[in-house]
């Protein structure tokens, strides 16, 4: 049995770049059964420096350092104070790098210049990191195979011939909705379909809070729940007015709908506002309020848009047996309309950052495979 080697480095060690790491471990051993693969990571690095090893760094070493608060810089032999995570991309020999810092939805900072150094060496590169697709998905498509196929279905010319070098791949379904294969089913299992409409609930700080704050829970106390786990942003301020959800309906426009958008296309409003009267009084209609992220079909007669989608973020009430309004308070989900497929939805139940790193997973063997 041949066991196929992959040399990976992360880039970031919150919750989710934690979190992968961990699952790198509970799974090695139907990695190796299942898919013949094997992976060593080779690079690490967090905001106080980096950890290089060209042989494998020793993961325990990495989460004992992060439960303790410290840098993997501080790692005996492999830390490096004088290296942060830009210039780890920049010189490390991997075959993926996976990104994972903290959201900047301002510059985007440092995930897209990270994105960038990583596929200009022609490294292929997994995203946890939305602030990068929102900001710039047209570019890192073009350095990417995301301009020549749509993964595993190619868009190029009958008769053309495949590119000589082949691009370095991106893949980022971790970035929405966590483990729900939002972008793969829009993009592999809707494919010859017209998407007419989507409706998706993709913040799980938000429902979670909107599903607390119905059973009398405060607000502020179901913001805490949601923080202490660690599915709340860094900037809980992105959850709570609507951007991260915003972000995520940004990438699924571009990646499914072909919609070129900018997050400034997307009309946007947050639960601040929400009271838990609001909410009960809902309830008591037959209906449940949920941040619904949507995207809709514009006939062409309509004159207020410049794309193909209306795209919005907003407080919505849903029948109660509507998909989204049935969810409970850790689950995210997503409803497509077509034209010939009829109503396609699913859910994913996310109690922690666990999901979210087996996507990166997923993401992983897609591309090793």
């Amino acid at each position: 049995m041949t066991i196929r080697s992959n040399r990976l480095a992360l880039c970031g060690l919150g919750n989710v770049g934690r979190s992968f790491l961990g699952i790198l471990r509970s799974q090695e051993a139907l990695l190796r059964e299942r898919y013949r693969v094997a992976f060593t990571v080779v690079g690490v690095a967090d905001s106080g420096g980096a950890a290089l090893d060209p042989t494998g760094l020793d993961i325990e070493a990495i989460l004992l350092a992060k439960r303790a608060k410290q840098s993997v810089a501080t790692l005996p032999n492999v830390g490096r104070t004088d290296m942060n995570a830009l210039a780890m991309a920049q010189t490390v020999d991997a075959d993926i790098l996976l990104e994972a810092t903290p959201v900047d939805l301002q510059q985007g900072k440092p995930g897209i210049d990270i994105t960038r150094a990583a596929l200009r060496r022609g490294i292929s590169v997994v995203l946890a990191n939305k602030g990068p697709l929102a900001l710039a998905y047209t570019e890192l498509a073009e350095k990417s195979d995301l301009a020549d196929q749509s993964w595993g279905m190619r868009r190029r010319a009958v008769g053309e011939e495949a590119p000589a070098v082949p691009k370095p791949a991106l893949r980022f379904s971790a970035c929405v909705g966590g483990a729900m294969p939002t972008i793969n089913i829009g993009r592999r299992d809707l494919a010859g379909c017209r998407i007419d409409r989507v409706e998706a609930v993709l913040n799980g700080t938000t429902h979670s809070m909107l599903r607390a704050m119905e059973t009398g829970m405060s607000y502020i106390e179901a913001l805490i729940d949601a923080q202490k786990r660690g599915i709340a942003e860094t900037d809980p301020m992105l959850d709570i007015h609507g951007w991260d959800a915003a972000v995520k309906l940004t990438i699924l426009a571009n990646a499914v709908l072909d919609c070129p958008v900018s997050l400034s296309d997307v009309s946007v409003e947050g639960i601040a506002l929400l009271s838990t009267e609001e909410l009960q009084e809902a309830m008591d209609r037959g209906e449940r309020i949920v941040l619904l992220a949507l995207a809709k079909r514009t006939s062409p007669d309509d004159q207020d848009t410049k794309h193909p989608y209306k795209l919005s973020v907003r407080p919505t009430a849903l029948p109660q047996n509507h998909p989204l309004a049935r969810m409970d308070g850790h689950e995210m989900g997503v409803v497509y309309y077509t034209d010939i497929a009829g109503r396609a939805s699913a859910t994913t139940r996310e109690r922690d950052a666990v999901p979210t790193a087996a996507a990166m997973l997923r993401d992983v063997l897609d591309i090793v495979q």
